[in-house]
């Protein structure tokens, strides 16, 4: 099986290999970090809202930052200004990312956990959908059948084999919390695929550093309004807010998030949104194993059974990935970023 494995449609350039393994390594490191930050009892001693924000404008630094190792600062603000427009597209995603954060509390408020995490690997598949849709481009038998089987395989991990019909039961008369759900996870798929739709069609070859720019601008506004929804920002950014925040884990936490939202743009540019949904069977099995070695929590049969399942969804997939189309402009993509922001022929649609 593994001999039938397309390493080069796979990862298409060494650096394509590096992204990957750094994209893995920051998630597994968010959900291990997450756990740190902890107290005993599961609760958060700090104001998540507050984290959110400021891993934003971390990643907003960062970002403007690296752009502005190899451009004048002033050219950062002189291609902000100049491409509203394109500025404007990323409006999109970034708001559908923070509906999808704030639609996550209403249906933890519906739905158990355990319920909640096994109805939300449906975004698997939904992910496949909407790549459809959006790229005009059909996936294969044995790419769908991959996508399946990575989708049983994470709901095997979510599952609890002793209460299976209190689990299905549970759904009796939460119809439009399920409603609720679903498009909570449309949300996050569609996001997902359109920002690389952005990245990939709209502006191939445009400098990343400047389109996460544009992202990480609209993500702050998007959540400030959000939040504002909720409580005011002065308890947000409250003296026993930050406080809690400003410690050396949660810190941490915040700069790991800061690089896996960085290096997803990298991703989605590099590779595609099905491969990103992929990553889940690494992030798995490390997450399972630094969990048993640094928390002493258990390694169960079913983990053993998801995590055979999804692997073998990732090999069956490799060895017939969706490949990744050659620009039409043929412009090979530059490492050190040095391309503008847009050709002077590139031309922006509004979709």
């Amino acid at each position: 099986m593994l001999s039938q494995v397309k390493w080069a449609e796979l990862f298409p350039t060494k650096s394509s290999v590096v992204i990957f393994a750094a994209y893995v390594g920051f998630f597994t490191n968010q959900g291990i970090l997450v756990r740190f930050t902890q107290s005993a009892d599961n609760s958060y001693p700090y104001n998540t809202v507050t984290v959110v924000l400021l891993t934003d404008f971390i990643k907003l630094i960062i970002t403007s930052a690296l752009y502005c190792k190899d451009h004048p600062i002033q050219s950062l603000f002189i291609e902000v200004f100049k491409n509203m427009r394109v500025c404007s597209l990323y409006l999109v995603p970034a708001f559908l990312y923070s509906l999808y954060n704030n639609l996550a509390f209403i249906s933890l408020s519906a739905f158990d956990p355990t319920t909640y995490y096994l109805l939300l690997q449906l975004r698997v598949a939904l992910t496949g959908i909407v790549y459809q849709v959006i790229f005009k481009k059909r996936l294969s038998g044995t790419q769908w059948m991959s996508l399946i089987l990575l989708t049983v395989g994470c709901m095997i991990k979510e599952m609890d084999f002793s209460s299976i019909s209190n689990l299905f039961g549970g759904l009796s008369g939460k119809g439009w919390n399920f409603f609720l759900l679903m498009f909570q996870m449309s949300c996050s798929c569609f996001a997902g695929v359109y920002n690389e739709y952005l990245l990939k069609k709209e502006s191939p070859s445009a400098n990343i550093f400047i389109q996460n720019v544009f992202m990480y601008l609209n993500s702050i506004v998007c959540n400030i309004v959000m939040v504002m929804l909720h409580e005011p920002l002065s308890q947000t950014f409250s003296s026993e807010s930050l406080s809690a925040v400003l410690v050396p884990s949660v810190i941490i936490l915040m700069l790991n998030n800061a690089g896996g939202g960085i290096t997803t743009s990298f991703f989605l540019r590099n590779l595609n949104s099905i491969m990103k949904t992929f990553t889940g069977a690494i992030e798995l099995t490390c997450s399972a194993l630094l969990c048993y070695v640094l928390f002493g929590i258990p390694i169960y049969l079913k983990t053993v059974i998801s995590i055979a399942t999804v692997s073998y969804a990732t090999i069956l997939y490799s060895s017939n990935p969706v490949s990744r189309e050659e620009d039409t402009n043929k412009h090979k993509y530059d490492v050190e970023m040095s391309h503008p922001l847009m050709n002077s022929d590139s031309k922006v649609t509004v979709v």
